[in-house]
């Protein structure tokens, strides 16, 4: 979200970025929002049964799996889909010039013939040879024009304009390569060219609406059946895929099962070989027949602070004290069977660019009394949304701070109500408490940080944070992050950043959280879980038949 009026990437990035944030307004929550809600809790983790494939993988053979997401109001157009599923469904049916591998999140070529970098103001990027759309038409460089300009155009309110706000212009140069214009050298460029899927512009412009039900891509598989109606999302192999990552089966099936034992129940009657989104009470129980891993990921609950200077929360104090009155382990050991991990820093452990940070908050009742005491703040609201797993903790957040001697009162509402509520009256609140999983759109810590900390609806509207010092200390250093190419400059501009966030925490993450998946290990070939929402057959085989 590239919304700083004040940084380079002037008016345009920032009237662009305006645009979408209100259908981001629901993103952060959407992503939590269409999470099952009947995650259970229990004990478990890694995988145990060690399953092998009993057999070859048949390279006709037919995939099955129950995926928990539904497919609500949203269409599959890559322009402007950000439910769960429908995400799932594109890695595997559109292309990007580059793409992100939704197990090892690192970046490779798709349509493009090698991964680019922009040192750079001007970028050029050549197809690779043969490819060609779902329809049997080839894909052009005008398509790719078409394709960023129609994320790029305000009039679009595209969610995903804000992650390519550093593009300024895309043309034609011939027939295989487009060049990009930059406002400046861009070291996340390769990364972020994956958020924009290449679709064939004369099948979008005949019908739109059609397009968006069912889209056109360059992907290994095809959608033959959205679910609308069946409740079963369908796919074929591709058989004209030109790319790296080619089909190992000759169909698949995705069953949208969002009943959490019906979704178990599927797995263990070998109905389907995998599911998503394990409920924690059924992780031991599955490991007897089933792999079953929970992958670490960004995913994560956060507090965040009314910050605006009538609040409480405006005083650090009081932000640090709160985050040092909780008892993490008890709320993930209670209310996550042990399924999340503290947070020792803006991103995770697992991720490639973690470095603890220089505030590390844990349970600390003597030091979060003493500050409370030095503010004399006895009482506040905490604003909190109903997920599933998130009724499981909050009220062990709240028991934290009640034995404190503070007076916590208490709300708990829809994921959309929280955030029209604090949207709509900037004292609505005083603490709000929810999730939200930025990374299912990209992994590099400039996108998830400016998710929170680089638009105004989060740092303005929200968290009322925008003007304090703080505030123009982390945009200046996003934009020096963002465009330095040079790799070790721009891993030492997110550290200050993680420890500026870490010592301010205008908003702060609490933990990240595991994503549980199991699966059948004698029939599925290579399959691995994510951190992400969903299930990734990117380069799965399977021995069972169509």
């Amino acid at each position: 979200m590239n919304t700083n009026s004040t940084g380079p990437m002037g008016r345009r990035g920032f009237l662009r970025g305006s645009a979408v944030l209100a259908g981001a307004a629901g993103i952060v929550a959407g992503i939590g929002a269409c999470a099952p809600k009947d995650t259970g809790s229990g004990s478990g983790g890694g995988s145990d049964s060690g399953g092998a494939p009993a057999g070859e993988a048949d390279p006709d053979g037919h995939l099955t799996a129950a995926i928990s997401y539904e497919l609500g109001t949203n269409g599959f157009d890559p322009m402007t889909t950000s439910a769960a599923l429908t995400v799932a469904v594109n890695w595997h049916t559109l292309e990007g010039l580059t793409e992100l591998h939704p197990v090892t999140r690192e970046v490779y070529a798709a349509l493009a013939t090698e991964i680019p970098s922009a040192d750079g103001t001007s970028v050029d990027v050549t197809l690779r040879d043969g490819a060609v759309f779902h329809d049997g038409s080839p894909v052009t460089t005008d398509d790719v024009v078409f394709s960023f300009e129609r994320v790029l155009n305000p009039d679009n309110a595209s969610l995903y304009a804000q992650f390519i706000s550093f593009i300024e212009g895309v043309e034609k140069k011939d027939d295989t390569t487009v060049t990009f214009s930059l406002t400046s050298p861009t070291g996340v460029f390769a990364e972020r060219l994956s958020t924009v899927k290449i679709v064939p512009q004369a099948a979008v412009e005949a019908d739109p609406k059609a397009f968006d039900s069912n889209p056109i891509g360059t992907g290994p598989w095809t959608m033959t059946d959205s679910g609308a109606a069946s409740k079963i999302v369908e796919f074929e192999r591709f058989d004209d895929y030109t790319g790296p990552m080619p089909a190992k089966a000759g169909t698949m099936s995705w069953q949208i099962i969002p009943d959490a034992a019906t979704r178990t129940n599927a797995l263990q009657s070998q109905t389907v070989q995998a599911i998503d989104s394990v409920p924690y009470l059924s992780i031991d129980g599955l490991k007897a027949t089933s792999d079953v891993e929970s992958v670490g990921g960004f995913g994560l609950l956060f507090a965040m602070f009314n910050n605006a200077p009538d609040n409480p929360f405006n005083d650090l104090k009081n932000r640090q004290a709160f985050l040092y009155a909780i008892d993490m382990d008890k709320v993930i050991e209670t209310g996550l069977s042990g399924q999340a991990t503290a947070a020792s820093c803006f991103v995770q452990p697992e991720h490639p660019n973690y470095k603890e940070a220089s505030t590390v908050y844990s349970l600390d009742a003597e030091k979060a009394k003493a500050l409370f005491a030095e503010t004399g703040l006895a009482s506040f609201r905490m604003l909190v949304t109903d997920h599933g797993w998130v009724q499981q903790v909050t009220p062990i957040i709240q028991e934290s701070l009640t034995a404190l001697g503070i007076d916590v009162a208490f709300e708990q509402k829809q994921s959309a109500d929280v955030y029209n509520t604090i949207d709509s009256d900037p004292d609505a609140y005083d603490v709000v408490i929810a999730p939200g999983d930025p990374s299912v759109f990209g992994n590099d810590p400039d996108l998830l940080m400016r998710w929170w900390y680089g638009n105004d609806i989060w740092t303005d509207t929200r968290m009322h944070w925008k003007g304090e010092g703080a505030y123009d200390e982390v945009q200046e250093l996003l934009t020096k992050g963002l465009e330095t190419a040079d790799a070790a400059e721009q891993e030492k501009v997110w550290s200050q950043l993680f420890d500026l966030l870490s010592d301010e925490v205008p908003l702060y993450p609490l933990f990240h959280r595991k994503s549980p998946t199991a699966w059948d290990g004698s029939t599925l070939v290579d399959f691995q879980p994510i951190s992400l929402t969903g299930l990734s057959f990117v380069d799965v085989a399977t021995t069972a038949s169509a």
